[in-house]
């Protein structure tokens, strides 16, 4: 199941190589929305593993973006005690562009950013090759 989230992007970090053949890469996202007559702020930080540690490189901090993400999670036991851990995992990016004016409108747009992604990366391969 996929997975959307639109909000600024308030860090990116550098890609980590974690084994010879995996690589990961983490960015934060602020939303911020109102509720009751309240803003409330909240932080999401997402990961992004292999081939898809660039789709951050087009962006900034600062910008407003949609981000695309899977939920995983994993099991890990050590000496006797179990964690459970938890990673959003981006696989595709939108930059939210904004009109002259700065203010978001209905005439607000977003431009794709990673378009080769477009198929979330749990779809269904049934080819027999």
């Amino acid at each position: 199941m996929s997975y959307e989230l639109t909000g600024k992007l308030v860090a990116k970090y550098d890609t980590v190589q974690r084994t010879e053949t995996f690589k990961t890469r983490e960015f934060a996202v602020e939303k911020t929305e109102e509720i009751s007559g309240r803003t409330i702020t909240n932080y999401a930080k997402f990961q992004c593993v292999q081939d898809k540690t660039a789709i951050i490189d087009k962006v900034n901090v600062g910008d407003n973006i949609k981000v695309y993400f899977n939920i995983k999670g994993s099991k890990w036991e050590k000496d006797g005690k179990t964690n459970y851990i938890t990673n959003l995992d981006a696989w595709r990016i939108e930059q939210i562009l904004q009109n002259s004016g700065g203010a978001q409108t209905d005439s607000e747009f977003i431009e794709p950013l990673d378009t080769f992604s477009a198929t979330p990366p749990d779809a269904v391969d049934d080819l027999p090759f």
